[in-house]
């Protein structure tokens, strides 16, 4: 069942964590962090909305990189019971993929209820204060991906971010799977 995130809550200052990562190494929020801005994308390994898009968020956060936006992606979901997105299967999908930003594994999953994450893609734009600025989809794509030429939403939106440090007052909700939790 596809699920969609709430609108943006301009201005929310987003929790800190610190997150292992396919890399060998744990980042921070801080750590993250660009100069214009930080994009954090909630995504796992086996989310079809994600796999159809994939492509089309590595060019996106490679190109937010190149103009000073911090980006990482986490990995929420209950791995025990889907084991597509254990942190080793993470590890593989990042090499494979040959992803530009860090892949974090959010095992608890308390950073996903700290940011009140919903589905797998769910985009959180902050600006250089790390205030919530985008919390939109990354173009008009679904299960399958949108024309090629589709406008680049979550791009724009973060360029903005980054040029004026305020995101679009109009948005479009992100759409995708559940966030798989655990079970009480």
């Amino acid at each position: 069942m596809a699920v969609s995130p709430p609108v943006c809550e301009f201005g929310w200052h987003a929790p800190d964590f610190a997150l292992p990562a396919t890399d060998g190494k744990t980042y921070t929020l801080a750590d993250i962090a660009g100069p214009r801005g930080t994009l954090i994308m909630f995504i796992c390994n086996h989310c079809p909305y994600v796999l159809a898009v994939l492509d089309r968020i590595q060019r996106d956060a490679s190109d937010l990189q190149e103009i000073g936006i911090g980006v990482a992606a986490i990995c929420s979901n209950d791995a025990d019971a889907y084991p597509a997105d254990s942190f080793e299967k993470m590890a593989e999908l990042a090499q494979e993929r040959g992803f530009s930003f860090p892949y974090l594994h959010d095992e608890t999953q308390e950073v996903a209820r700290a940011w009140n994450a919903a589905c797998t893609p769910d985009f959180f734009g902050l600006n250089a204060e790390g205030g919530l600025q985008y919390r939109g989809r990354l173009d008009a794509s679904g299960r399958n991906p949108a024309p090629a030429d589709a406008p680049r939403d979550l791009f724009e939106a973060m360029k903005q971010v980054a040029d004026t440090g305020q995101g679009p007052r109009d948005q479009i909700p992100s759409m995708g799977c559940s966030i798989k939790w655990k079970a009480a």
